[in-house]
């Protein structure tokens, strides 16, 4: 049954900037279908989420790139600098036919220290993810899931015309995952502690009368 009751969650209302909610409220967006099944982004609560997260955050192959293993107190400090911001940066589960299969974030790459190092356009949109279900790896879900969420970007944030991610370069099976979805690699970016792939899917041009 999609979405359990566990994860139809209310996402509870902070700061916002001068525009508004930053991201167009992705607990609004709702779910979207896919061959692998239905699939939506859940809001993080730390309450009912925490420990899950802790956990795929000390998987070696997630540590490897994210850096955020250690005691809960790690992954809790990483969780509320966000939920407790001005709302530019969304953490989110993503559950797939009712099941959290991973971590997302959404941000606004345009106010993010990343429009610092590529020239951001307004409103663009960034991601950062991890697929927290090992089982689930290297099976072409990251690019599949990865289509539906620019997807989504792209459907609910009119004003977005690029989505943008910066996976560690090291990170080759990230970065084909976003070849994968559509994205293009743009350039190759220093980022403090990495060196990242630039990753850029535009709106697709309407097609002329």
């Amino acid at each position: 049954m999609f979405p359990t009751s566990e994860f139809a969650v209310t996402r509870r209302p902070g700061p916002l900037l001068a525009d508004g909610d930053p991201l167009d409220a992705p607990a609004t967006w709702g779910a979207v279908a896919t061959v692998v099944g239905r699939f939506e982004l859940v809001p993080v609560r730390p309450d009912r989420d925490l420990a899950l997260l802790h956990r795929w955050m000390n998987d070696p192959a997630v540590a490897a790139f994210w850096e955020l293993a250690g005691p809960l107190s790690v992954t809790e400090s990483h969780l509320r600098a966000q939920l407790d911001g001005d709302g530019r940066s969304a953490p989110c589960l993503g559950v797939l036919d009712g099941t959290p299969v991973g971590y997302w974030e959404i941000y606004r790459a345009d106010l993010d220290p990343l429009a610092r190092h590529y020239p951001a356009r307004p409103h663009d949109t960034g991601i950062h993810l991890l697929i927290g279900d090992a089982s689930r790896r290297g099976r072409g879900l990251g690019s599949v899931l990865l289509t539906a969420v620019a997807g989504l970007i792209l459907d609910r944030r009119p004003l977005c015309t690029r989505v943008v991610a910066e996976p560690d370069m090291r990170n080759t099976p990230s970065v084909a995952a976003f070849l994968s979805a559509g994205f293009r690699r743009a350039a190759e970016v220093d980022l403090p502690g990495k060196r990242a792939a630039l990753m850029i899917r535009d709106r697709p041009h309407p097609l002329l009368p």
